[in-house]
């Protein structure tokens, strides 16, 4: 049963402002801003913001907790049980699309399924449902999407070959042809352009209502995708969008596009641990035997077989868990809300801020370890305060098609051996509560090791 929100102090605000709110907001919630993220490593800001959350949900014994910006009220819940009448009341009466995010997102996708009104979600949702197989641990078009983890793999592989080290930069590079591969086909995967226009875009989006917009940068990106969707093969995300909703197809692209980026620090993460922990690379890369490396051979069966790969998926959800790329997730009330006895008007603002409760040491024993293995025996998955793709009705349709793509790749690039440099806070548990994945840097294994 919810209890009765409580209004903090202004003490009390200020805190959750400077430790909480701040720190997210100046790494950038649409698109990270690299020295931030360098400062947030440094500062270790996820641990001082669960510390005070921690100390809040004490003193006001586990209830939500209200902070007021000017006219806008926000409330901050505490308990897993809050966390699930939210995920599970999406999308209506509980919106994902919130005002900050409307703000944000609206920058470069206007129309994406995120942000769109209870009418026009009620067709976008399948569309999208149907272009990522949501239902499908491994997506009916599976072969051609890892024949694109194949060439980005190779392309790594050689860049490690030739230089002898990897870093962040090189690997987003790569990660974005792949992304552009899986979403329009080969053919787009070199459109330099176009992910420089949607990051430009997304950096406008940092700043939500506050940065004017910039129609004739949208204009030119909805024109490239649209020129994408187009050519797709239907294989291809868009082209399954396409195929099903020619019309509606093209605004749904950017949101995968964004999403892609944030599977691929989560990737980045993952990696970084398997290669500081050899019995996390060892069986990565047993998963995926060299018979089967072949994207040919994979079959998109609907149980999943070889292709679902569920230790690489626990790996990369484990890293989400412990570093989550959504800061916080986000909903509005649509009508006034009974909570705990208190009626909340319509717009009422609701926070879940992922760092607090995915290393919530109180309810997890596991809390700041690297336990893939609490996604393989349900203790995490059923856990509503776990909830690195959201959740309920409104949760992330791409999830399954991320954890795919991203669990091939990183097997893929565990059987390079790689080390990672200032690896050792890495290699055992308990794990740092910040990781800068713009900082990570690889060396190839020395000759003889």
């Amino acid at each position: 049963m919810s209890l009765t929100p409580v209004e903090l102090t202004a003490a009390e605000s200020a805190r959750v402002l400077r430790a909480v709110l701040a720190p997210l907001v100046a790494q950038g919630a649409i698109v990270r801003r690299p020295r931030m993220t360098a400062w947030a490593e440094r500062r270790q800001s996820d641990r001082e913001s669960r510390r005070l959350l921690t100390a809040l949900r004490h003193r006001h014994d586990d209830a939500p907790l209200v902070l007021r910006l000017g006219p806008r009220r926000l409330v901050l819940v505490t308990d897993p049980g809050d966390v699930e009448r939210l995920l599970v009341g999406s999308p209506e009466p509980f919106t994902p699309a919130s005002n900050e995010k409307r703000g944000a997102l609206a920058h470069f996708q206007p129309q994406g399924l995120l942000i769109s009104a209870p009418a026009d979600r009620r067709l976008r949702r399948p569309l999208n449902e149907r272009a990522l197989d949501t239902p499908h641990a491994v997506h009916e078009d599976a072969p051609s999407h890892v024949r694109a983890v194949v060439r980005a793999a190779g392309e790594l592989e050689r860049r490690v070959r030739d230089t002898g080290s990897l870093d962040a930069g090189t690997f987003m590079a790569a990660w974005w042809r792949l992304a552009l591969d899986v979403t329009f086909g080969a053919a787009a995967r070199d459109d330099d352009r176009l992910v420089a226009v949607l990051s430009a875009l997304r950096r406008d989006a940092n700043w939500s209502w506050l940065r004017p917009r910039r129609p004739w940068l949208r204009a030119e990106l909805e024109r490239r995708v649209a020129r994408h969707v187009a050519r797709a093969p239907s294989t291809s995300l868009a082209g399954r969008a396409r195929d099903a909703d020619p019309d509606q197809a093209p605004g749904q692209v950017p949101h995968w596009l964004f999403a892609f980026d944030a599977a691929g620090a989560t990737t980045l993460r993952a990696l970084a641990v398997a290669s500081a922990r050899e019995d996390v690379r060892s069986r990565l890369v047993d998963e995926l035997p060299v018979d089967e490396l072949a994207a040919e051979e994979l079959a998109g069966d609907e149980d999943g077989g070889a292709a679902a790969l569920p230790y690489g998926r626990a790996c990369l959800l484990e890293a989400v868990r412990l570093w989550p790329t959504t800061f916080a997730i986000l909903r509005d009330s649509l009508r006034p809300t009974d909570w705990g006895g208190t009626t909340l008007p319509a717009g009422t603002g609701f926070v879940v801020v992922s760092a607090f409760f995915h290393r919530d040491g109180e309810r997890l024993p596991f809390a700041d370890d690297f336990v893939p293995e609490a996604w393989l025996d349900g203790r995490a998955s059923s856990d509503w305060g776990l909830v690195p793709f959201s959740g309920g009705p409104a949760g992330c349709p791409g999830r399954n098609l991320v954890l795919l793509v991203a669990s091939h790749l990183l097997t893929r690039l565990a059987r390079l051996g790689l080390d990672v440099d200032r690896g050792r806070h890495l290699a055992r548990d308990p794990l740092p509560c910040t990781v800068d994945h713009l900082g990570l840097r690889f060396t190839a294994p020395r000759a003889g090791t």
